[in-house]
């Protein structure tokens, strides 16, 4: 079993940035795809970011071009770069390994992510 600890959420205003932090308990990152997830009340879990053992990154679509994901495997740690972020971007944030869009070990505590003005 593997454990997340997610961290860097807090309150921005639209228009602004924040990086998102994981970390892992154990080495994972070369070996598995790595994801970033949110969930927003009231909705189900979505995968937002998934970047593959071997660097290719691919991003949803109502995401994509303010988001970055990004990893490092010697510090065991998976960032998401969130810019120009909007109302509709607050939610809790997650990382885990992915299988097929989903997390494939248990969830993290997350990291609360609030866009307001």
């Amino acid at each position: 079993q593997v454990q997340f600890v997610e961290s860097g959420g807090g309150l921005v205003q639209p228009g602004g940035s924040l990086r998102l932090s994981c970390a892992a308990s154990r080495s994972i990152f070369s070996i598995y795809a790595m994801g970033w997830y949110r969930q927003a009340p009231g909705k189900q879990r979505e995968r937002v970011a998934v970047i593959t053992s071997g660097g290719i990154t691919n991003y949803a679509d109502s995401v994509k071009g303010r988001f970055t994901i990004s990893r490092n495997n010697t510090k065991n740690t998976m960032y998401l770069q969130m810019n120009s972020l909007k109302p509709e971007d607050t939610a809790v944030y997650y990382c885990n390994a992915d299988r097929l869009g989903v997390g494939r070990f248990s969830w993290g505590q997350g990291t609360q992510v609030t866009v307001s003005s």
